[in-house]
C-alpha cells in the first residue's frame, strides 16, 4: 500500500505561482511513475506531468514551459512548481503513483488539493 498526501494548494492571482507537494509513504518498490493530474470544473481529470523512476519526464502541452515536476527521492516527495498561472488552471490537483510487479498492478491517488486562480 502507498499513501499519498498533497499539499500546497490555495488561492492565487493570475500570473502567480504555487508549488504543490506530494508526500508518499508505504511500499514504493513497485512504483514506476508518479504524476500530477487536474480535474477542472466541468471537465474530466487530465494528466499534467509525470516523472518516471528512470527520471524521464512528460508534460501535457497545456502546461509545458509553465509547470515543472521534480522529486526528492530521499523524502519520497514529488513536487509541481506552477508558474504563470491563469484561471484555466483552477481545479483540484491530484497526485498519482502507479506501477506493477509480477503479482499485480498498482494505482494510488491522493485526496487532492484545491488550486484557485483568480483573474
Amino acid at each position: 500500500q502507498v499513501q499519498l498526501v498533497e499539499s500546497g494548494g490555495g488561492l492565487v492571482q493570475a500570473g502567480g505561482s504555487l508549488r504543490l507537494s506530494c508526500a508518499a509513504s508505504g511500499t514504493m518498490s513497485s512504483i514506476n511513475v508518479m504524476g500530477w493530474h487536474r480535474r477542472a470544473p466541468g471537465k474530466q481529470r487530465e494528466l499534467l506531468a509525470r516523472i518516471w523512476r528512470s527520471g524521464n519526464i512528460n508534460y501535457a502541452e497545456s502546461v509545458k514551459g509553465r509547470f515543472t515536476i521534480s522529486r526528492d527521492s530521499a523524502k519520497n516527495t514529488v513536487y509541481l512548481q506552477m508558474n504563470n498561472l491563469n484561471p484555466g488552471d483552477t481545479g483540484v490537483y491530484y497526485c498519482n503513483a502507479a506501477g506493477a510487479d509480477s503479482v499485480s498492478g498498482y494505482d494510488y491517488w491522493g485526496h487532492g488539493t484545491q488550486v484557485t486562480v483568480s483573474s
